[in-house]
């Protein structure tokens, strides 16, 4: 919660050597518009498969921003793992969440991350799940009756009820906390987003109101929105409240 003194939200530049104890999650923000030698930089670390995912991007931009993200994915983690940015190797699981090997991650971290727009957020921690998300604020998708196709009943209740100025908003509160949620659980769409609600309303705290899938996540994940800037909406879910959160802006 913004309120909390274990969440500090103000994005800072990294100090050399950073740590990462067990009870802090390191969240990044970075720009995935990058120069040409700095994309190539990026490529040069990725593996062969990511090299070939890039290729099928049909412009420019978009296959510039998958390298960045992978680019940046790799740096950030060799950082904690005190390697170089090729030497990492990832996995998934059946829905498509990534993972380090255990070769290289003998001190448990895992993470997630997500762009939108060209800003990228990546979450970073030890040894308890997470998931985030960053969304681009449209208020052309909020009034698309994507609320009522997706969100649960009493979510459905909370927008509507709000001014007709704050339903964007909202909107993408909810969407990019439902999004964070269902990725630290690591099961994707296969979780239905109407079986569960999540708080909306701008200027409130994020949290996970009710689950009718598991009630015991109720207390198992905590939830917190992040600020990455103007015009987007952003969620952090991590497993357990033990937790503090620090907030770095990446830089070369």
């Amino acid at each position: 919660m913004r309120s909390s003194n274990n969440f500090d939200h103000a994005w800072r530049l990294p100090q050399k050597g950073i740590l990462l104890p067990d009870d802090e999650v390191h969240t990044w923000r970075a720009s995935l518009d990058q120069p040409p030698s700095r994309v190539r930089g990026f490529l040069d670390t990725l593996a062969p498969e990511e090299k070939e995912r890039a290729q099928r991007f049909h412009f420019q931009k978009d296959r510039d921003h998958f390298v960045v993200a992978r680019g940046l994915v790799r740096t950030i983690l060799a950082l904690y793992l005190n390697l170089e940015p090729h030497q990492l190797g990832f996995r998934y699981n059946s829905y498509g969440k990534p993972c380090l090997v255990e070769e290289i991650n003998s001190s448990n971290l895992r993470f997630n991350l997500s762009h939108s727009r060209g800003l990228a957020l990546f979450a970073i921690t030890r040894g308890r799940e997470l998931g985030i998300d960053v969304e681009y604020i449209r208020p052309d998708v909020a009034e698309e009756g994507i609320a009522e196709r997706f969100f649960s009943t009493r979510e459905v209740a909370m927008l509507r009820a709000l001014p007709v100025n704050l339903q964007a908003e909202a909107f993408f509160n909810c969407w990019t906390r439902k999004e964070a949620y269902i990725k630290a659980r690591g099961e994707g769409l296969s979780l239905p987003l109407d079986q569960f609600d999540v708080s909306l309303a701008p200027g409130e705290p994020a949290v996970l109101l009710d689950t009718r899938i598991d009630l015991e996540d109720i207390s198992r994940w905590h939830m917190t929105e992040l600020a990455p800037g103007a015009g987007f909406a952003a969620a952090l879910v991590v497993e357990h409240r033990d937790w503090h959160l620090r907030c770095w802006q990446w830089t070369e």
